[in-house]
């Protein structure tokens, strides 16, 4: 697969990014470098090979799945300026 000018145009355009035709064209030359690189990748044989998420194995450490009150209502308020019964109280917004 290779981008063509009017591609790397359109994503640019996509993106918000301003080219001008010298820029295009070195984006183009190096898009189309990294797309052939990824169409290295897709030749490897990867079968029979798990996939990972780290090259070293690991354990995800997860916490126990419990519901608790926190008892942390005073502690959440206490740098607001405004409180109520541990409710924030804001300036009111809308009319």
């Amino acid at each position: 697969m290779s981008v063509d000018l009017k591609t790397v145009k359109r994503v640019a355009h996509l993106a918000r990014i301003a080219l001008n035709e010298e820029e295009a064209q070195r984006m183009m030359g190096e898009l189309n470098g990294i797309l052939g690189f990824v169409e290295q990748l897709s030749e490897v044989d990867v079968t029979g090979i798990e996939p990972m998420t780290s090259v070293t194995p690991m354990a995800m450490k997860k916490r126990a799945d419990v519901v608790t009150d926190g008892n942390k209502a005073d502690d959440i308020v206490a740098n607001a300026p405004e409180t109520d019964r541990n409710f924030f109280l804001v300036p009111k917004v809308v009319e």
